[in-house]
């Protein structure tokens, strides 16, 4: 298993977990749990998939749907314990849109996109799957609020593709892109750093 493809099934997992524990937290049942969970997984990545022209790649490939399962059953199982820690949600939201927005420039980049574009759709990739999950617990998406969300995903995808412009090695490249994009996210959340309010 190369590592580009562990970091889209381990981005699909926690994306899992962090739509399961948020219907959790509604109180829906599990088939709620599940379909959040489902779609917050793999909202944003088929949305990407469009884009680039491409069948979804969670319809071909059954380690997708496992690993979506794998996160609702974790979520479930261990739901009071996650729901202790604080900012758990969080937490793993973080991870996914990490791990989700630099699978998304890099495979944008693999089907000769625009190092813009890319940029653009590793985004979406990261943040589209939280927009769904949001929409259907009724609450304002993230990405609408002043918080630093969408932005630490463009400091990551645009990390990315300078060191890839530069030859750094594609592993290395992944890991630390993604981690920019997770520390950016909680120094965020910890600090409540915010950007500016339009006419605010």
């Amino acid at each position: 298993m190369n590592f580009f493809y562990f970091f889209d099934l381990l981005g699909t997992m926690v994306f899992a977990i962090s739509g399961a524990m948020a219907a959790n937290r509604k109180n829906i049942d599990i088939f709620g749990a599940t379909f959040t969970g489902f779609v917050t997984a793999i909202g944003g990545g088929s949305l990407r998939d469009v884009f680039l022209n491409l069948r979804p790649i969670w319809v071909d490939d059954a380690n997708y749907l496992i690993a979506i399962f794998i996160g609702v059953f974790i979520s479930i199982l261990a739901n009071k314990q996650l729901d202790r820690l604080a900012r758990t949600l969080t937490f793993f939201d973080a991870i996914g849109i990490g791990f989700f927005c630099i699978v998304g420039v890099q495979k944008s980049l693999q089907y000769d996109s625009s190092a813009t574009a890319a940029i653009i759709l590793g985004m979406f990739s990261a943040v589209m799957g939280g927009v769904i999950r949001d929409t259907l617990m009724n609450e304002t998406p993230l990405i609408f609020r002043k918080e630093i969300y969408a932005t630490a995903c463009l400091s990551g995808a645009i990390l990315y593709v300078c060191l890839k412009h530069i030859d750094v090695n594609s592993d290395l490249n992944m890991f630390a892109s993604a981690a920019l994009i997770f520390v950016i996210r909680i120094l965020a959340v910890k600090y409540k750093f915010t950007l500016p309010v339009v006419g605010g």
